[in-house]
């Protein structure tokens, strides 16, 4: 968890952290991190209409451009199986538009940590549901 604290401390924008963490568990299935993520965004004040929707990011009006950015770059790279290439040139180009070089690097570094954690926790079956918001940190 030490490595997540390199994102925590970077001007990655928080609610942008969440959604990103939250959109590549709801990909990967895993309910540990969906539900510790969904409930550490509502305590810092996070709508349930933001967080209702973001599965659905696409079509939703309800996230800004960056906030878009960040979790097709999250899609992206938590689906890399699924696209030969991994993340596309546009893709990047897009983040890159919204987040300066630190952001980038924090946002790289957040999608492969979360990604690492889910396939820990649903390798392992790890229960979900009883999670507090400032549990971990």
């Amino acid at each position: 968890m030490a490595a997540g604290k390199v994102a925590a401390d970077s001007t990655l924008p928080p609610v942008t952290r969440e959604l990103v963490l939250l959109r590549a568990s709801q990909i990967n299935g895993c309910a540990v991190c969906v539900n510790m993520h969904s409930k550490d965004a509502a305590h810092a004040g996070e709508t349930s209409t933001r967080l209702n929707l973001v599965a659905a990011w696409r079509e939703a009006t309800v996230f800004t451009e960056a906030e878009r950015a960040a979790l097709e770059l999250a899609e992206q790279g938590t689906r890399i199986a699924d696209a030969a290439g991994g993340v596309s040139d546009e893709v990047w180009a897009n983040a890159a538009k919204h987040y300066d070089e630190d952001q980038l690097a924090a946002l790289v570094s957040l999608i492969a940590l979360i990604n690492a954690v889910n396939r820990v926790n649903v390798i392992t079956r790890q229960p979900a549901g009883d999670y507090q918001p400032g549990q971990h940190g």
